[in-house]
């Protein structure tokens, strides 16, 4: 599956730029002062007194506290950061680290997300990655040692835990990400700075659809490449990976998992949906299964459709960059009939583009599922079943 990874990170150089800058100012705010300084007081000299200051300065002067005035936005960023945060917890982890010197413990933290009573976690598959212990702290400030790693999703940045004798939690409620919308209202909510206390941001969805090359290192040794994700400006912070981004009506819609190194307030979300199979398949008995096609694709995008000709602007074009047949032998695309060149336009009759990836539409079911691929081939419009399998772990 091909990506297209994010510009590199802002360069040394240009932070430090703006640090002079500042600098500069607060300097000749000093120079100025000293050269008024003799002004200024002989003008503090003549400056007649108030005789009453609590009209000026006093609480009764205001006859309405505009603290207090709330306006419909605040009501409903208030009410859904009430109703979410008992069931976004704090994840931290414990992980040796090796070096020339040795062996060290290291701590990371993180978010995360109860979605079901009885404590089933959603969370990044970074959060957890590599470690030796894993604790999640409730927002009411329980604490639970006792942490399995259900499993992590083969294609995405997830994973899946499970607190052991949890019980009577309270759970979120996952949204429909296939129905977002640039511009729509969304509220993020994680435990920003490793801190125990949950934060709460609001912004817009500013875009979607969008790949990226994420790293926890800003470095491109360890690069995820990650697609289909929801872009937003919704305030992200270290610390929040793994929580929530909301809409308006409190259901989780993506879940938080990296910010632009390059930019100022732009972050990313994993579409909920792209969850939604494998948290099927762990409530059937059947472990955490990743659903999938088999076969390479490139995102349609006005680019793509010149560059190969294609008479639509959104949807999944079958191709592998390197020449070689995009359906893997033996996978459900193959048994299908999907081919090189084909452009899947719906899956289960959802746009591709539109309302989702490929990979995230397919995220919704089971392994075992069958589901009905719309495409164009040489023209015409087709329509095939595919039964999906499990990825292979």
């Amino acid at each position: 599956m091909n990506s297209h990874p994010i510009p590199p990170a802002v360069s040394a150089t240009k932070k430090a730029n703006v640090r002079r800058r500042r600098f500069a100012r607060f300097s000749v705010v000093v120079i100025v002062g000293a050269a008024l300084g003799a002004a200024s007081m002989w003008a503090y000299l003549k400056q007649p007194t108030v005789t009453n200051p609590n009209q000026v300065t006093g609480r009764t002067a205001l006859k309405d506290d505009g603290n207090l005035v709330t306006t419909d936005e605040e009501n409903t960023v208030a009410n859904v950061a009430e109703k979410v945060s008992p069931a976004v917890v704090s994840i931290t982890t414990n992980t040796t680290v090796s070096s020339f010197f040795g062996t060290s413990s290291q701590e990371a933290a993180g978010s995360g997300i109860i979605v079901t009573s009885d404590g089933l976690i959603l969370t990044n598959k970074h959060v957890i990655s590599g470690a030796n212990s894993i604790q999640v702290v409730t927002a009411a400030g329980t604490t639970y040692a006792d942490v399995q790693v259900v499993g992590t999703d083969p294609l995405n940045d997830v994973a899946y835990l499970k607190l052991k004798n949890a019980k009577d939690l309270t759970a979120a409620t996952l949204g429909d990400s296939s129905t977002t919308r640039v511009g729509q209202g969304v509220i993020a909510i994680g435990n920003s700075l490793g801190q125990y206390q949950n934060t709460v941001t609001s912004g817009i969805i500013s875009g979607k659809g969008r790949p990226v090359s994420a790293s926890s290192d800003g470095g491109q040794s360890n690069a995820e490449s990650l697609t289909d994700l929801i872009q937003t400006d919704a305030a992200i912070n270290p610390g929040n990976s793994g929580g929530p981004l909301l809409n308006r009506a409190g259901q989780v819609v993506g879940i938080n998992t990296a910010v632009a190194a390059n930019a100022q307030g732009i972050g990313f979300a994993i579409p909920i949906n792209a969850t939604k199979g494998t948290l099927k398949s762990i409530a059937a008995g059947k472990g955490a299964q990743r659903a999938y096609l088999g076969l390479n694709y490139v995102p349609i995008t006005a680019e793509v459709a010149r560059h190969y000709s294609l008479s639509v602007k959104q949807g999944a074009y079958v191709a592998a960059t390197d020449g070689s047949n995009p359906v893997q032998s033996g996978s459900p695309a193959e048994k299908a009939g999907l081919q090189d060149k084909d452009v899947i336009t719906k899956i289960n009759g959802l746009q591709v583009g539109l309302q989702g990836g490929v990979s995230s539409l397919i995220g919704e079911y089971m392994p075992g599922d069958t589901v009905d691929i719309t495409l164009l081939r040489d023209g015409k419009e087709m329509t095939t079943r595919v039964t999906l399998a499990a990825y292979p772990q």
